[in-house]
């Protein structure tokens, strides 16, 4: 491949799986009790913001294929919602980090993968203005990172 043909998904998907190399010893050092401790109230614990990468990765990984085909409408989430819904609070910290790595994983396989002509797909998430597909994969990994930082890891 030329570095012609090198997209932002490759790249984005190559930061991807850096970031979560790095970063799974940190959070396999965490305790049950320090994933599930709240910083304040109101505020998600490590759990659930774990949980809530969960989420965005699997929402994400139907908009990546998806637009794929062609221009997509696709709903937005409460991803306030979605975590409680989902017990994060109270599952395992071990199977969370597990699958967090291997959904993000797959996710970052998924953007090596995606031809350069698709990246210009239109996409419309909920009410929002309309984005590339290109946007949606870079913005991604910029999201994934404002999470990690919360949970005070470093990559």
């Amino acid at each position: 491949m030329s570095l012609a043909e090198y997209t932002a998904a490759q790249e984005t998907a190559k930061g991807l799986e850096q970031v979560i190399a790095v970063v799974i010893p940190q959070l396999q050092q965490f305790t049950q009790a320090e994933a599930a401790a709240r910083p304040a109230p109101g505020k998600w614990s490590k759990k659930e913001i774990i949980g809530h990468l969960i989420d965005s990765a699997l929402n994400n990984h139907q908009r990546f294929v998806r637009a794929q085909q062609g221009p997509i409408e696709m709903p937005g989430y409460d991803q306030n919602f979605w975590v409680e819904a989902q017990g994060y609070q109270d599952a395992d910290w071990e199977t969370l980090v597990l699958v967090w790595a291997t959904i993000n994983g797959n996710l970052a396989r998924v953007m090596q993968l995606i031809p350069a002509e698709a990246l210009q797909q239109t996409c419309r998430i909920g009410n929002h203005e309309p984005v590339t597909l290109e946007f949606l994969v870079t913005d991604y990994l910029d999201h994934f990172k404002h999470h990690l930082r919360q949970l005070q890891v470093s990559f």
